[in-house]
């Protein structure tokens, strides 16, 4: 998985989640400021992805500066497959 498929799978996890369209995510692009996230559509985003891209989250594992914006998160998500991978 590279960095694209996981924006793509993001842009898709957040259309639904926000029930509106999500594209042209660029890594700049900041959840919670710019897109308006919360706590609970995060969550709701994170199930998403769970299902879509087959991601497993150690909720204990969950760190605030992952979800800063489009880039952080990003690299959590592929530093989080790369575990998996190797476990």
């Amino acid at each position: 998985m590279d960095r694209q498929n996981v924006v793509t799978a993001l842009e898709n996890a957040l259309t639904d989640v926000l029930e509106r369209p999500v594209t042209g995510l660029t890594g700049e692009v900041k959840l919670f400021d710019d897109l308006h996230l919360d706590s609970t559509t995060m969550l709701e985003m994170l199930m998403a992805l769970e299902d879509s891209i087959d991601l497993v989250v150690d909720p204990e594992a969950l760190d605030a500066d992952d979800f800063i914006s489009v880039d952080t998160f990003t690299d959590f998500v592929l530093a989080t497959k790369r575990e998996q991978v190797a476990a």
